[in-house]
């Protein structure tokens, strides 16, 4: 059940299905999306409107620059790494010709959403007003650089589980307002979105517990309050893990287990799988890269880290105006 290399989105940005692929994901953790349109639109408005205020104006562009004048630039990667983002290219290209009441450049991206790329390489080619390029520029390398940046994170947990059955999952620890591309980034990445925000999966954790009086109260509780919703539950023991199976959650976050305990757990919930079904498990908590392997071969399936979108630093891209 792992995926060994990342998928690349078409022309339309969407991610194909392909042979190794999962054949199963978390509940609510679509693996084959494009970015939302609207939300790219709303997103790059936002970030023009930072750089541009309401005028609109660029004043060093405006005052150096001729509104004629046009130019050829290379979208060029800095590092190396894995790329992400590229949908979000021509929709800040055409909001800032907009702005600027002028044509929107075209583009031919050379390189795809979730290839690998090197230092140096020419990722797309812009062609169009050189205003509308130096104003378009930072909105640009800001969103896709981060979004590559988790990619290229990704990428490296998900060589690490290659061959192992397990896959990196991603989490809600993302910058707020950018979820849809972080989670978007980690897919390009190779790795598995679960959860897209609160309304879609119930995750009972340690407080959930405390405020329910147990966790099988607090599974009853969301079962009878929301049935036609998946329960995960996070479990810090066997004991947990054991009650959450038979209260009925068949997804068990295992928290900050040392791995020993967490073989231990993993066997005790696949033995009761013959009488409840099959039971996802996800490792969760103090997670390295060096651990991957370890963790992975107690036989969950799923390993999830916040610092996929948390703590990745930004893959450098730059824009670059031919002379």
């Amino acid at each position: 059940m792992s995926r060994t290399a990342a998928a690349s989105p078409g022309a339309d940005g969407r991610v194909p299905a392909s042979a190794d692929a999962p054949t199963s994901a978390p509940p609510g953790g679509p693996l084959d999306r494009p970015l939302d349109q609207a939300w790219i639109a709303a997103i790059v408005a936002t970030a023009l409107a930072e750089d541009l205020s309401s005028q609109p104006r660029d004043v060093t562009t405006q005052a150096t620059i001729s509104p004629d004048v046009e130019a050829t630039a290379h979208l060029v990667a800095r590092a190396d790494g894995v790329l992400a983002g590229l949908p979000v290219l021509p929709v800040v290209l055409a909001q800032a010709a907009v702005a600027l009441g002028l044509p929107a450049p075209t583009y031919e991206a050379v390189a795809a959403d979730g290839d690998r790329v090197h230092r140096g390489e020419v990722l797309a080619l812009l062609r169009g007003r050189t205003q509308v390029l130096l104003v378009a520029e930072r909105t640009v390398l800001n969103l896709m650089s981060r979004a590559s940046g988790v990619a290229s994170h990704t990428r490296r947990w998900a060589d690490a589980l290659a061959g192992t059955g397990a896959l990196v999952l991603d989490t809600r620890k993302t910058t707020p307002g950018l979820r849809e591309l972080e989670k978007y980034a980690v897919r390009c990445g190779g790795g598995t979105n679960k959860r897209m925000g609160l309304y879609d999966v119930a995750m009972v954790k340690d407080n959930h517990v405390v405020a329910a009086g147990s966790v099988t109260a607090a599974v009853r509780a969301v079962q009878e309050r929301f049935p036609d919703v998946a329960i995960q539950v996070e479990a810090d023991t066997k004991e947990q893990a054991l009650e959450a199976v038979a209260a009925g959650a068949r997804f068990l976050l295992l928290d900050n287990m040392p791995t020993p305990v967490m073989a231990d757990v993993v066997a005790a919930v696949r033995a009761g799988e013959p009488v409840t079904g099959r039971v996802e498990l996800e490792a969760t908590g103090n997670l390295t890269l060096e651990r991957a392997v370890e963790v992975a071969q107690t036989g969950v399936d799923y390993l999830s880290v916040g610092g996929l979108t948390h703590s990745s630093p930004i893959l450098d891209l730059a824009l670059d105006l031919l002379p």
